[in-house]
C-alpha cells in the first residue's frame, strides 16, 4: 500500500509543469495535502517577531556586600522575597566593627582635646602671651583631629551604621560587633550567597536586589532592518501584553551573526515578563518602510539561494520570490511585490517545491 501511494504521488508530480506556473487540479491538491490561506494583513511600518531578551536596567540592580570581615549570624530573606528600602537582609558578627567603633571614640576624644587646646591658645595669642606660630600649630592639630574623626565616622557609615547610631555610640560609649545589612531599594531579592555560620572577608557579595519595574529588552535585528528605526519608537511584546519605547540603537555589529543590538524600556506590562526570558518583540518603524508580511515558516521554500512562496492561481500555483527580513520560531517577516489579496500555500509546500525543481517526473 505504501509503495502504491509513493507511485501515485510520483505520477501526480510528473503531471505538473516544470515552469514557475504549476498546473494542479483541486483533487490533486487535496491528495498532496496542499492547503492555502489568505495572505495575512500587510505590516506596513513595523518589524515583527524580533528576538529579544528581558533584562534589568543597570540602574535598578544593586549588590549588597560585607563592608568588613565578619561571620554570618542570620539571614532574614530568601531569593524571590520582596523587600523595602532599609529592610534588614542579614545580621553579621564582626570584631572589625567593634575595632572601628573603638577608633571612632578615640578620635572623638582627641578631637575634643584639640578643640579645647585651640580655644585656650587662641585666647593666649590674643592676650600676647604666646606667639602666632604656636597658635597656628594648634590650629593645624585641631584640623587634623577633626579630619580623623570625620574619616572614622565615614568608615562606620560604610559599615552600615546610621548617623543616629554613631551619635548614640559617642554618647553611650558602648561597643557592638553586630552588623546589619539592609536593602538599598524597594525591590526583589534575585540572588543570595550567604548562609548562617559562613565566615567572610570584606567586600564579599551576599545579595543582589533589583527593582523589576520597568524592565528592559535587548533586541537583535539584521542590519538591513534598521532603516526607518528611531529612538522613541513603540516596542511591544504581543504574547505578553507588554509595551514600551526604543531607547538605544547600537552602532556596531556583532561578529557572529552580523546583527545590531537595540535596547528598549518596557513600562507597561512589565509584570508579565521575567528577567532572562527570551521573547519576540515588534518595533514600529517610520514613514516609508517596505511592504512586509508575517507568514508561517511552513509557507517558505528554499531553492538554492532563493526563498519562494507559492501563490494559488486559477490553474494551480505559481512561485514568487520573497526576501526574508527576519525568521522567527513560528513565523517569518518577508517583503515582496505582492498585492496583498493573494492566497498562499501553507501546507504541502514540499510537494510544490519538488515539482518546481523537476523531482518526481
Amino acid at each position: 500500500m505504501k509503495m502504491f501511494h509513493l507511485f501515485f504521488l510520483s505520477m501526480l508530480l510528473a503531471q505538473l509543469s516544470l515552469a514557475d506556473e504549476l498546473t494542479l487540479s483541486a483533487s490533486q491538491s487535496k491528495t498532496l495535502g496542499i492547503i492555502s490561506t489568505p495572505l495575512p494583513a500587510k505590516q506596513q511600518g513595523e518589524l515583527a517577531g524580533m528576538p529579544a531578551q528581558v533584562v534589568i536596567p543597570s540602574n535598578q540592580l544593586f549588590t549588597v556586600s560585607t563592608p568588613l570581615s565578619a561571620m554570618v549570624e542570620q539571614t532574614l530573606v530568601g531569593v524571590g522575597d520582596s523587600v523595602k528600602k532599609g529592610q534588614a537582609l542579614a545580621t553579621l558578627q564582626s570584631p572589625a566593627l567593634a575595632e572601628a567603633q573603638r577608633g571612632l571614640l578615640q578620635s572623638a576624644t582627641q578631637a575634643q582635646l584639640a578643640k579645647e587646646n585651640l580655644a585656650r591658645d587662641e585666647q593666649l595669642w590674643q592676650d600676647g602671651i604666646i606667639s602666632e606660630s604656636r597658635y597656628r600649630a594648634t590650629q593645624s592639630m585641631h584640623r587634623e583631629a577633626s579630619a580623623a574623626l570625620a574619616e572614622r565616622k565615614q568608615m562606620l557609615k560604610l559599615s552600615g551604621m546610621s548617623d543616629t547610631d554613631i551619635s548614640r555610640l559617642q554618647s553611650d560609649n558602648i561597643l557592638s560587633s553586630k552588623l546589619t545589612l539592609t536593602s538599598p531599594i524597594d525591590g526583589v531579592v534575585l540572588e543570595k550567597t550567604a548562609s548562617a555560620g559562613q565566615r567572610l572577608d570584606a567586600a564579599i557579595p551576599l545579595f543582589k536586589v533589583a527593582q523589576l519595574e520597568p524592565l528592559a529588552l535587548e533586541i537583535q535585528i539584521p542590519l538591513a532592518s534598521t532603516q526607518g528605526l528611531k529612538v522613541g519608537a513603540n516596542v511591544t511584546v504581543p504574547a505578553y501584553g507588554a509595551k514600551g519605547k526604543l531607547t538605544a540603537i547600537g552602532r556596531s555589529l556583532s561578529g557572529g551573526n552580523q546583527t545590531i543590538l537595540l535596547r528598549a524600556l518596557i513600562q507597561n506590562g512589565a509584570r508579565n515578563l521575567r528577567p532572562g526570558q527570551f521573547v519576540e518583540a515588534t518595533i514600529s518603524t517610520s514613514g516609508n518602510a517596505a511592504d512586509q508580511w508575517s507568514i508561517p515558516n511552513s509557507a517558505l521554500a528554499r531553492i538554492g539561494s532563493k526563498v519562494v512562496i507559492f501563490i494559488e492561481t486559477a490553474k494551480g500555483y505559481r512561485s514568487e520570490e520573497v526576501t526574508v527580513l527576519h525568521e522567527g520560531s513560528d513565523n517569518s517577516v518577508i517583503t515582496s511585490k505582492l498585492k496583498g489579496d493573494e492566497k498562499i500555500a501553507v501546507r504541502g509546500v514540499s510537494a510544490l517545491k519538488a515539482s518546481l525543481m523537476g523531482i518526481g517526473g
